[in-house]
């Protein structure tokens, strides 16, 4: 077990893995919202919106959080002023808000010289080099997240099958869209640390893909969604550790591998609960059907 304990035995490894755990926790509640409503295309989008703020944070000497939380609240703000105001669909005021933030931060990293190692930090993260005070953010982040998802719960499931119905009912969906994308933000926003801009789509998404195939309530898709992420965490921290690799995509690597496996056994696990269902089925059919009753031709005198 040694291969397994040793590893995090260095500090910066064990403050990797706790950012990590916080970090799945995080995406597992969120990333179930998203995966629900579909919301996949803004999760992406505010990821690489992030970029602006964050090179021009990085340029300022402010930490990085700071500016990605900046990029994405005016990316945020100016998708709702499209929507309003040029009468835009909702995917197309997302598309050019995408384009036209993530045109600006290559601009401002094309430009600068001072971003040779910086880029694939920003890119990719550097989840080896989280900090107690990232920590702290962190649970910061999951007690809101946790928060804002309990007492918004039920608005979320209203909205999610029929927001006329939820309106009706009082549960103001248009409020619970606002407040998911700001989970959406949240979780994006925490998570840059850990994967950076270009991959933490993966760990928004994939845990919730794979834990979807075995459950069919929000709370346990959440849990289950924990799970598959905390094991990304280590599996990718582990592989970073005795392979060279680069832990951010590691990690995100591991729960889009994940959730490959998930899938692959659960349909599996259905065509084998169908061969099964099928005799056994046929036999409750045939125990049903009346007994056939075969005519006796009458004797002649």
């Amino acid at each position: 077990m040694s291969w397994f304990l040793s590893p995090f035995a260095a500090d910066f490894m064990l403050r990797a893995l706790v950012g990590g755990v916080l970090i799945a926790v995080i995406c597992a509640v969120v990333g179930t919202w998203v995966v629900i409503r579909g919301m996949a295309f803004l999760g992406e989008a505010f990821s690489h919106g992030m970029l602006p703020g964050v090179a021009i944070a990085t340029l300022a000497g402010w930490p990085v959080v700071i500016g990605a939380a900046a990029s994405a609240v005016v990316m945020s703000g100016a998708i709702g002023l499209l929507q309003r105001r040029g009468r835009l669909s909702y995917d197309t005021s997302i598309g050019l808000l995408f384009v036209g933030m993530l045109s600006l931060g290559v601009i401002i990293v094309s430009h600068s010289g001072s971003f040779a190692t910086d880029t694939t930090v920003m890119l990719f993260g550097d989840v080896l080099a989280i900090t107690p005070g990232d920590l702290a953010m962190l649970l910061g982040a999951l007690a809101a997240t946790l928060v804002i998802a309990a007492r918004l719960h039920r608005s979320f499931v209203a909205a999610a099958f029929d927001s006329r119905i939820a309106e009706t009912l009082g549960l103001r969906p248009r409020l619970a869209h606002i407040a998911l994308t700001g989970l959406v933000t949240l979780a994006v926003v925490a998570s840059y640390q850990a994967v950076g801009t270009l991959l933490v789509v993966g760990m928004l998404l994939a845990p919730a893909v794979a834990a979807g195939r075995w459950t069919r309530r929000v709370g346990s898709t959440m849990t289950l969604a924990t799970v598959f992420g905390t094991v990304a965490v280590v599996i990718g921290l582990l592989l970073s550790w005795h392979a060279g690799t680069a832990a951010g995509p590691s990690i995100a690597g591991s729960a889009v591998v994940l959730a490959a496996a998930s899938g692959s056994a659960a349909s599996a696990a259905e065509r084998f609960a169908r061969s099964r269902a099928c005799p056994a089925r046929l036999a409750q059919l045939l125990s049903r059907e009346a007994p056939i009753s075969v005519p006796v031709a009458e004797s002649t005198s």
